[in-house]
């Protein structure tokens, strides 16, 4: 992985909490911030120009082929760590169309991509896997209004 695309710059992030049947999607991706296999909500960076509503809806469909709305702000994250730099803006997101895929980033070749997989999880699954960022896992099944 060319970890050089992401360091050394304060990078913006969207990313969506798509929730169905009480199930979360999320996507087991090689993190350039720990070098290990991780699940994290669909989504990626934002463009110049590019709103964070704009952007989490072209991630959301090169990620895992869905298109989306984009609904309210849940939470926000900074991440400072090994060089990397991100302010990550999580939105939950209503499924409107597509069929869902595995996806991939249009900017790296096919052997350099970092998604892995995608699948949804309930609350209790997630004990069992190693998700980022720790939001998901605790407080984000605590909004009734979600689930």
């Amino acid at each position: 992985m060319d970890k050089k695309r992401y360091s050394d710059k304060i990078r913006v992030r969207s990313c969506g909490i798509l929730i169905e049947e009480g199930r979360i999607l999320l996507i087991k991706l090689h993190s350039p911030v720990t070098d290990k296999l991780i699940w994290i909500p669909p989504g990626g960076r934002v463009d110049f120009g590019e709103s964070l509503s704009e952007a989490l809806e072209r991630e959301f469909k090169e990620e895992t082929g869905l298109n989306i709305t984009v609904k309210d702000l849940l939470y926000v994250s900074e991440v400072i760590k090994n060089r990397i730099h991100a302010i990550e803006f999580y939105h939950s997101v209503e499924r409107t169309g597509g069929n869902l895929c595995i996806g991939r980033d249009p900017e790296v070749d096919d052997r350099d991509q970092i998604i892995k997989d995608l699948k949804f999880f309930t609350m209790e699954e997630l004990n069992d896997i190693n998700v980022v960022p720790s939001y998901v896992k605790k407080d984000l099944w605590k909004r009734t209004d979600l689930i």
